[in-house]
């Protein structure tokens, strides 16, 4: 699974890597422990095949809801399910999105003594998720804007990370990945294609803090490897 993430990257890095179309810039700030219920930074692809960045919430909440806590435990959604389950398959279909990631947090360990780890890019480069977004409106307040939210889509573990958990976030690891996943002309055994583990080497980790268990906790140390004095 994903229950955190950082996003630490810069607007330039966004642009030049995901090949932004020409929007205003955002005011990004490092973010070293993003939780269920934030804004998260994706990416998806315009009706005029442009690409554009947007701040969905983070936890899925499909159209048809009548609660926004549905969201909450929408976090991640499994790939062997994902083009079928209700609560997915519409935004499988015609609402997929990139999720850029400086890397993402897992746990290991006896649940008395979890030990969160950090996990990137063996290269050091951003991390891709494959997403889905939705929007959805409040019935009770009909006047009020629609609200955009988001999932990341989770497969089976690489052998980098089977260790820690049997469950990962869908890495998609070139530029051709991306272009699929974002083309609203892609049939569905192709995407379904895309939906697998990392191949091995892709990934590394290392013990974290345990601070970053808390949703407050913030700042680069969170990610710094721990020390045996820790």
């Amino acid at each position: 699974m994903c229950g955190r993430f950082t996003q630490a990257m810069t607007w330039r890095q966004l642009v030049d890597l995901y090949r932004i179309h020409e929007q205003a810039e955002l005011p990004l700030e490092p973010r070293y422990n993003v939780a269920p219920t934030q804004q998260v930074l994706a990416i998806r692809q315009t009706t005029t095949d442009e690409r554009q960045t947007f701040l969905p919430r983070w936890g899925l909440v499909p159209s048809w809801a009548k609660e926004l806590s549905i969201g909450n435990r929408m976090i991640n959604a499994r790939a062997e399910g994902v083009a079928d389950k209700p609560s997915f398959r519409a935004a499988f279909k015609a609402r997929r999105c990139l999720i850029p990631a400086s890397g993402f947090y897992e746990w290991s360990g006896p649940r008395a003594a979890r030990q969160p780890h950090y996990i990137q890019a063996h290269d050091g480069n951003p991390l891709t998720f494959a997403g889905l977004w939705e929007s959805w409106r409040d019935r009770d307040e009909p006047d009020a804007p629609p609200l955009e939210t988001c999932t990341i889509i989770t497969t089976t573990a690489s052998p980098d990370v089977a260790e820690l958990h049997e469950r990962m976030p869908v890495v998609l690891t070139s530029e051709a990945a991306w272009d699929t996943w974002l083309d609203p002309q892609a049939p569905p055994p192709l995407l379904q294609d895309l939906l697998q583990p990392a191949p091995a080497g892709t990934l590394i980790h290392h013990p974290v803090d345990r601070r970053v268990g808390s949703p407050k906790a913030q700042g680069a140390e969170l990610i710094a490897p721990l020390t045996g004095n820790a």
